[in-house]
């Protein structure tokens, strides 16, 4: 992840659910928050306990985390983001976890377009 850094603090989690502009998908919830420095994104990955025993949560995890590595050349910078996994996204096949995802972050204005030409 170039230039994605981890999301740890609680109080930024809470921040992106209270101002953030979320969309939903069937696998997952991409809530996004405008951040400071515009060249660095932060990713915060939530993943229940109702999904799942440890080894389920962290494999979800994982899967989602590389979905996000894969389509981040498309990405903006300077984003907070927090991705919530929801039921389904365990048994989800990975290539649908990737479109969904790159389809929330178009919705949310997050991608940059590609120039023809």
């Amino acid at each position: 992840m170039i230039h994605t850094l981890s999301l740890s603090e609680n109080h930024r989690f809470r921040a992106l659910y209270g101002r953030g502009k979320s969309k939903a998908g069937r696998y997952m919830v991409v809530y996004s928050l405008k951040s400071r420095p515009a060249d660095v994104d932060r990713l915060g990955l939530t993943v229940s306990k109702k999904l799942g025993k440890a080894v389920t949560r962290n494999r979800i995890r994982r899967r989602l985390r590389e979905a996000y590595r894969l389509n981040e050349p498309s990405f903006r910078t300077g984003y907070d983001v927090v991705i919530v996994a929801r039921h389904g996204s365990e048994t989800a096949p990975f290539e649908a976890l990737k479109d969904e995802m790159l389809r929330l972050f178009k919705e949310l204005g997050m991608t940059e377009e590609k120039k023809h030409g």
